[in-house]
C-alpha cells in the first residue's frame, strides 16, 4: 500500500519539471550592453536615473544633485533590472522593451520603466547612450 502513494509522490514531482524546459532553454535579455549608460526618466512626479555600472544616480526636482547609490544588474527575459537601496528603502528598476512617451513632450523611447522604491511606485520611458530616444531634444 505504500508504493501507490510513492508512486503517486513521483509521477506528480517528474509533472513538475515537465514545462521547465522552455525557461531552462531561454536566454536572458541581452538588448542593453552591460557597458551602456540607462537613462530613465518619469513625469508627475519628476524624476531621473542614470545608470552606469553598478552606480545609480537618482535626481528628482527635490533633490537635483541626486543621490548615488549601488545598484546590481539582472538580465531576465524580456528585459534587465537594476536593485539596490536608496534612502534605506529596496530600490528595484525593471526594463522592458517597447515604446513609450512621457506625455509631456514628442519623444519615443525604446524602453518601459517601471520602479519599486519603497512602497512607492513610479512609470516612466528609457533610453540608452547607443539606443537614443526619438524627436527632438530639450531646450
Amino acid at each position: 500500500m505504500k508504493t501507490i502513494p510513492t508512486l503517486l509522490s513521483l509521477a506528480f514531482l517528474a509533472g513538475c519539471g515537465a514545462g521547465n524546459s522552455e525557461i531552462e532553454d531561454a536566454e536572458a535579455f541581452s538588448g542593453i550592453a552591460d557597458d551602456e549608460t540607462v537613462s530613465l526618466a518619469g513625469t508627475e512626479p519628476f524624476w531621473s536615473v542614470e545608470v552606469e555600472g553598478d552606480e545609480a544616480i537618482f535626481s528628482s526636482p527635490e533633490n537635483l544633485e541626486g543621490t548615488s547609490f549601488p545598484v546590481e544588474r539582472f538580465a531576465g527575459l524580456n528585459g534587465i533590472s537594476f536593485s539596490g537601496r536608496l534612502e534605506g528603502e529596496s530600490f528595484d528598476a525593471m526594463v522592458t522593451p517597447g515604446d513609450c512617451s512621457d506625455g509631456m513632450s514628442d519623444r519615443t523611447y525604446p524602453y518601459t520603466v517601471t520602479i519599486s522604491w519603497g512602497a512607492d511606485q513610479l512609470v516612466g520611458c528609457g533610453y540608452t547612450d547607443r539606443q537614443p530616444f526619438s524627436g527632438p531634444e530639450m531646450p
